[in-house]
């Protein structure tokens, strides 16, 4: 008897789940991310350069981050498509390669800004086509792992980017450092290339009209455990908080400059918690059967829980606040694995791209009124007010997870 194969080529058997498409879209998440952390690193002195004050920075960066957030929605309807997924994914590949070496050449900061804001929403509408992609070329036993391994591919490109940086800049100066970060980019998207041209369409594929669908995707599990995800993100602020943290605590026995370089390193730490996780996380997803993903989700978050509460306490030990930063890694590792995973698992495949999108939409607009609030709360209060607060935030998040996780136990 003939076994049955996926779209993508690869045989059901959860064993097999590392296929050539797998490894094509996690070098294009490694290759991508090496790309857009090299100018990202080096914004700031670009900035400067440019004679740029402070606020320019932030005014950049979170405009930009409120654009891709907003492609992440709109990149979904276009994501439904099974064949207008594969150009927008190469497409999203190409534009943030380009436009983000392209910021080399400005000679203004509203350049800059432009720029950088093209970049971001073409990495934004790229992600719900490569996460629905993923998902095309395994099999859902074997989810877990497949989107695990994408994380750690795209966590060890956050860790390569910067060093790629630091050695471009000794050699070649910060100009030509952003320049060539087109090189990675467009790799990137070779590799999606490469991955797509190992899905096979099902005959007879019907266009997918191209409409926003929200109501849809919100429905019974998936609803569910979209609610529990955005009460989640609504308390995961930005890691650059966890790093300014570190940095307080230990300006006063170390001084700036030594203080600023250890909290670099816990974040470098955190990089490698999340890399190393990734997987372990999706073959327990796998393992855990229909509930594995929102279980996973379930231990992240708590992990997200203790980071906080330890980084709400006033102790400037480098080995004390270690523990959060390798905790908060493990657990972005554990979390990002398993949402996409449950995400792709529980949508219908005709809505995938718009889950996906939704997903992403969440994620990022909930980090961003997590870290305006934990901000707020920082200045008028205090640092350990603020950590307290995520800290209780993440209640509600792992009692909707137990609520999904019961449901789909039955």
């Amino acid at each position: 008897m003939s076994e049955s194969v996926l779209p993508g080529g690869s045989a059901p058997d959860g064993n097999r789940w590392l296929t050539p498409g797998v490894k094509g879209i996690g070098s294009a998440s490694l290759l991508a991310d090496v790309g857009h952390e090299i100018p990202t690193a080096l914004l700031p002195s670009l900035l400067t350069s440019l004679g740029a004050p402070a606020m320019a920075l932030g005014a950049i960066e979170g405009i930009s981050d409120a654009l891709a957030g907003a492609a992440r929605f709109g990149g979904g309807a276009l994501a439904d498509d099974p064949s207008r997924r594969r150009k927008v994914a190469v497409g999203g590949y190409t534009a943030t390669a380009v436009l983000g070496a392209a910021t080399a050449a400005a000679t203004t900061v509203w350049q800059v800004g432009l720029l950088r804001a093209g970049a971001w929403v073409a990495r934004g509408l790229r992600v719900p086509s490569r996460n629905a992609l993923l998902a095309d070329i395994v099999p859902p036993g074997a989810y877990g792992r497949a989107y695990g391994f994408e994380r750690m591919m795209d966590n060890v490109g956050a860790i390569l980017g910067p060093l790629v940086a630091l050695g471009l800049v000794a050699w070649l100066g910060v100009t030509w450092a952003i320049a060539l970060s087109v090189v990675p980019g467009l790799l990137a998207a070779a590799a999606i290339v490469y991955a797509i041209r190992r899905i096979t369409s099902p005959a007879g594929r019907v266009t997918v009209p191209l409409r926003i669908r929200i109501r849809p995707v919100l429905r019974g599990d998936l609803g569910r455990l979209m609610a529990a995800v955005a009460a989640f993100e609504v308390g995961n602020v930005a890691v650059t908080l966890l790093i300014l943290r570190a940095s307080e605590l230990l300006e006063p026995r170390y001084g700036t400059k030594t203080a600023t370089t250890i909290a670099l390193g816990l974040y470098t730490g955190y990089n490698i918690a999340a890399a190393l996780a990734s997987v372990p996380a999706g073959r327990l997803a796998d393992r855990l059967g229909r509930r594995g993903p929102v279980l996973v989700l379930a231990g992240g978050v708590a992990g997200f829980a203790v980071s906080y509460g330890l980084l709400a306490v006033d102790v400037a030990a480098v080995a004390f606040l270690a523990v959060p930063f390798v905790l908060a890694g493990t657990g972005i590792g554990a979390v990002e694995t398993a949402q996409h995973a449950a995400v792709a698992a529980l949508a219908d495949e005709n809505l995938r791209g718009s889950a996906f999108g939704l997903l992403g939409a969440v994620q990022a607009f909930g980090n961003l009124a997590a870290s305006a609030v934990a901000g707020v709360l920082w200045t008028a209060f205090s640092p350990t007010t603020a950590f307290a607060y995520l800290t209780v935030w993440m209640l509600p998040a792992l009692a909707g997870l137990a609520v999904s996780a019961r449901r789909l136990g039955r």
